[in-house]
């Protein structure tokens, strides 16, 4: 992909015919990386899609756009025990991967996050998700001791990743 300036918004509920084939595009693209799989949202109503896009409830989506095509996505949300603000659903499509679309996705939840009062920003990765470790890394984030099993593939632990701020 040539560089090109990104941009980052929030979406909306008119995005979400973009919300929705960027999330299955990701979901078919890195299958092991989501707590949820291709085949549990593949078949999910129009209606499904708009609350997402329209943040009524549950997570705020924000899409990456490079010459006005959806390049990435990724999402924030309160997590409903700890309080704590998550960073969710982190993809960037492979032709728009090494610009800085993952690192303009990240910040947009992290300003998100720190808007609604929250001073930390938690994510959990695969640490031998290399180049998605290293992102983190450079915006601020840590490992913690943390692990837990992925939701969609149990055979697989992820790290707890935490930015204070």
């Amino acid at each position: 992909m040539q560089t090109a300036a990104i941009q980052v918004r929030p979406a909306t509920l008119a995005d979400w015919p973009t919300l929705k084939a960027l999330r299955l595009a990701a979901l078919l693209d890195a299958p092991k990386a989501f707590g949820i799989s291709h085949a549990q949202v593949a078949n999910d109503s129009d209606e499904q899609w708009q609350a997402r896009a329209g943040a009524q409830a549950g997570p705020t989506f924000f899409l990456a756009y490079a010459h006005e095509q959806a390049i990435g996505l990724v999402g924030g949300v309160v997590h409903p025990q700890s309080q704590a603000y998550h960073l969710i659903a982190m993809w960037v499509a492979p032709a728009a991967r090494g610009s800085t679309a993952a690192s303009s996705l990240v910040q947009a939840v992290i300003n998100h996050a720190s808007q609604l009062g929250h001073s930390r920003v938690v994510l959990s990765v695969s640490p031998t998700n290399e180049r998605a470790c290293q992102l983190y890394q450079r915006m601020g984030f840590s490992f913690t001791e943390q692990t837990e099993t992925l939701a969609s593939h149990p055979e697989i632990t992820v790290q707890v990743m935490v930015r204070e701020y």
